[in-house]
């Protein structure tokens, strides 16, 4: 295995194209993607349209089931872009057959995948669409993560925190720590459970797009510098986003 995971895109198109070319850069030819295309940003037809057609597959994530769903449980900011991105990709009777293929194709993205000794999920194997699997659960939840650990044989991969890095079976949880790139070996004889961090809106404190390629024996994880700026005015000109999603952009959080 050789595969480039993504999540957490967020309808950033300018994060994505970044590490599209990122991952071609590095001769990854095999893509998989973890969920949350669509949410928070600014550009949500065209990060589909884009993993529609170069992902093996893509998971459900909690922003791309809210389009379906009662999304009062989001903060004010999440809910309004999720009122955003109905309004614009919710077909109509007389819509094109591309904005139907679209809305087809979120309302059919599948909960969990497994491959070889991997379980992927969006948010983890208990609740793979909405439960968070935190770098704190291991000190401050360490029943929870034993839990979590229990559901999968050998090594759980999810995205949804934003905050890339993975916890051993001692529950002890390494961050990329401002890191350009950071590979970890996994042992064979070990459970394991990564985060992959996310593409479009990172949240562990650096603003740059985030992605893994996962192996048989190790991960890697990459940091891509991105034009922020440009989607951040993106953001603010729809008059609809919050200008919070466009500020937090800049600082990574």
């Amino acid at each position: 295995m050789k595969v480039a995971v993504i999540s957490d895109l967020h309808s950033n198109r300018e994060a994505l194209e970044a590490v599209f070319d990122d991952i071609r850069k590095r001769g990854v030819t095999d893509l998989i993607c973890l969920g949350d295309v669509v949410g928070y940003g600014p550009d949500p037809e065209y990060c589909v349209d884009l993993v529609r057609g170069h992902a093996r597959w893509c998971l459900l994530g909690n922003h791309d089931e809210a389009l379906f769903r009662d999304a009062s449980d989001f903060n004010p900011h999440a809910r309004g872009a999720i009122d955003y991105t109905r309004k614009r990709m919710m077909p109509h009777w007389w819509s094109s057959s591309e904005k139907r293929a679209r809305w087809k194709w979120l309302r059919g993205l599948p909960l969990r995948m497994t491959e070889g000794r991997f379980l992927f999920v969006h948010g983890s194997p208990r609740d793979p669409v909405r439960e968070y699997v935190l770098s704190t659960d291991g000190i401050l939840n360490p029943d929870k993560l034993r839990s979590i650990f229990s559901c999968f044989d050998s090594v759980g991969v999810a995205g949804h925190t934003h905050q890339p890095g993975i916890h051993d079976e001692d529950l002890r949880f390494q961050a990329l720590n401002g890191a350009d790139e950071q590979t970890y070996e996994l042992d064979p004889d070990k459970k394991y459970y990564i985060n992959v961090g996310s593409t479009g809106q990172p949240r562990d404190g650096d603003c740059r797009a985030c992605y893994a390629v996962l192996e048989d024996d190790r991960v890697s994880w990459y940091r891509v510098n991105y034009d922020f700026r440009t989607t951040m005015n993106k953001i603010l000109r729809t008059g609809a986003l919050s200008e919070i999603l466009a500020r937090r952009l800049a600082v990574g959080k």
